[in-house]
């Protein structure tokens, strides 16, 4: 790779410029492709960490009290809302897709904001979505069905796009077909210099808004807890982030950990481990915490340490080297450079993590996480949150679909055309081949159904319970 991009530097800001880029983002994108050219290999060996080991517990804390609801006008809560439901063969804002009934992710997010309002008797806490350009029309127009949510300011700020890279040159690629193609989404790292280039940091602050509720738009699961936004003020901490214990089924993804020399949190991906490491990175005893992006902010800080670093957070980058049209494999090879959000964690100084129960992470990221959803195994409760069962124990079950049939929400959903099957008493479910599930199917235990024929079988409406089913 060529070690002096410098010849790059202006077409890469001429261009996020001309597109209309804000400036904090043009230069944390800047830096990032000179860590890149510079060879940063962003490693961080077992030598360089201890493990977290005590950190406090949302379980053991007290309930809030009445008067504590008044922290919610110091609050703003943003949802990240720009994937699009790719992976489930979709090219819509996934927070549209059904979850319950006829409501969506996004029906439950507002409801949730009009509980909270409720208990202020007031438009707070504030709320704003954080959009793509393909995500805003689309979402923007479905709030119109909940006119009570209206406040002064628009309901959202869109994330930035960057340009792919040529990874030899790294000048900005160029793609006649489809200029589109050219550009691609930083990471939801962007959402700290996206806040303040297009000036709602500045403006919530003016409000006297001093907290911030981040979390992803597909984990319904991530709620308002006054408990947190209390132990936050409490502490005068800059960052909290919300941390689950790692089990066997997390194990080769990131944990937190602490670094030896700054004494600081920090996030460590798998990326960041060298190859020899691997053994002590998936050691779940020694590395207990995974972050599970729920994330709370001192809105006041967050705008010092911006303002200290020219708009943006040296946030660790997360290299991909893919073609510039997915579609095409013998399309050009570009570099997608992004940062995650989590991982600002190391930039401040007063930071913190919070163990919180597994059901506060309950993502959305495939077909078998939203069969768990639309199933018993969840209760959805009087302030529209959608939680386990208690006799579930807080363990979700595990749910295997057959990609090629289940993959794709279309098929998904002609498979289980009277919804999912009762799944409260089950511990594993299992189905391969194309089966179409009918009403008062129940499921308990470990249960597999096997269908080998290419044509569509239906499961006989009955009760499983420890068994194999071949159709």
């Amino acid at each position: 790779m060529n070690p002096a991009p410098t010849p790059a530097l202006p077409l890469i800001e001429a261009k996020m410029a001309a597109h209309g880029i804000g400036r904090p983002t043009i230069a944390a994108f800047l830096t990032a492709v000179r860590q890149v050219a510079h060879s940063a290999h962003g490693l961080l060996p077992e030598a360089d960490l201890e493990p977290v080991t005590d950190l406090p517990r949302l379980d053991t804390m007290p309930a809030p009290t009445p008067a504590e609801a008044g922290l919610l006008r110091q609050l703003v809560i943003v949802k990240l809302n720009g994937g699009l439901g790719t992976g489930m063969g979709l090219d819509r804002a996934k927070s549209l897709i059904r979850v319950r009934d006829d409501a969506t992710f996004l029906d439950f997010i507002v409801r949730q904001v009009l509980h909270l309002r409720q208990q202020v008797g007031a438009h707070v806490p504030a709320f704003y979505l954080m959009n793509s350009a393909s995500t805003r029309p689309s979402t923007l127009e479905f709030l119109r069905n909940y006119p009570a949510l209206t406040q002064a300011d628009t309901l959202d700020f869109l994330q930035n796009l960057v340009p792919k890279l040529d990874p030899h040159t790294y000048e900005p690629i160029a793609w006649p077909p489809n200029p589109s193609l050219e550009w691609c989404p930083p990471g939801h790292g962007d959402f700290y210099p996206s806040l303040l280039g297009c000036g709602l940091l500045d403006r919530l602050l003016a409000q006297g808004i001093r907290y911030a509720f981040v979390s992803n738009s597909d984990n319904l699961g991530a709620t308002v807890d006054l408990r947190v936004l209390r132990y936050l003020a409490e502490t005068d901490l800059s960052f909290l982030m919300e941390v689950a214990d790692r089990t066997a089924a997390d194990r080769k993804g990131g944990h937190l950990a602490r670094h030896k020399r700054t004494g600081r949190l920090l996030l460590r991906e798998s990326a960041q481990c060298p190859a020899a490491e691997t053994a002590s990175f998936q050691d779940i005893q020694r590395h207990r915490f995974f972050n599970t992006n729920n994330l709370w902010l001192r809105l006041d800080h967050l705008h010092e340490e911006l303002s200290r670093h020219g708009g943006h957070l040296p946030l660790p980058l997360i290299l991909n080297r893919k073609t510039v049209d997915a579609r095409q494999p013998n399309s050009p090879k570009v570099l997608q450079l992004e940062s995650a959000m989590g991982a600002a964690i190391e930039c401040f100084a007063r930071a913190d993590g919070i163990v919180v129960p597994r059901a506060r992470f309950a993502p959305v990221k495939a077909t078998v996480d939203l069969l768990a959803l639309r199933s018993d195994a969840y209760i959805q409760t009087a302030d529209h949150r959608l939680v386990l069962a208690e006799s579930r124990r807080g363990k979700p079950p595990l749910i295997q679909l057959d990609p090629p049939h289940y993959r794709v929400l279309a098929q998904f959903e002609r498979h289980f055309p009277a919804g999912a099957p009762s799944l409260v008493g089950c511990d594993s479910l299992k189905v391969t081949g194309p089966i179409q599930f009918p009403a008062s199917v129940v499921c308990q235990g470990h249960v597999e159904f096997h269908n080998p024929h290419s044509e569509v079988k239906t499961v006989p409406a009955n009760t499983y319970r420890n068994t194999r089913l071949g159709l």
